[in-house]
């Protein structure tokens, strides 16, 4: 008998969403794409799906996650990326629609990174692997 079909969630969503319910980031946008006028120094939180994969075996998908994370000067954005990362944490345990996220892991943790489309940006890059399994 074959298993029944996968419905991958929307990672990017399930992290936007996730982060953006969050207090402790409510002076921040978070979202998958810039929002209008962005230049790079407002308080904002970029999800984008990295890469990862689908492990069938263990029936369990680790997408890699990458969060870019802006604020008005290089020490607002460190301590939002921090914020961030702090709060990422808390994902692991949860469900969203028909995935349940397990685990949790950083696969590289805040680090500056220039912003060359934007002169006046102040950037922080990270990645997260999720472990999520369909329920």
């Amino acid at each position: 008998m074959a298993d029944p079909p996968i419905t991958f969630p929307d990672v990017e969503r399930l992290v936007v969403n996730f982060l953006d319910a969050r207090p402790e980031l409510d002076a921040a946008t978070v979202d998958n794409v810039p929002p209008a006028g962005f230049t790079g120094t407002q308080p904002v939180i970029l999800v984008s799906r990295a890469g990862g994969a689908w492990v069938d075996d263990l029936r369990l998908d680790q997408p890699l996650v990458d969060l870019e994370v802006y604020g008005p000067t290089k020490t607002a954005a460190h301590g939002l990326a921090l914020a961030a990362r702090s709060a990422l944490v808390a994902l692991r345990g949860t469900t969203y629609g028909t995935a349940y996220v397990s685990d949790v892991v950083e696969a590289d943790g805040p680090r500056w990174l220039p912003d060359w489309n934007r002169s006046a940006a102040n950037r922080y890059l990270s990645t997260v692997r999720l472990h999520i399994r369909p329920i």
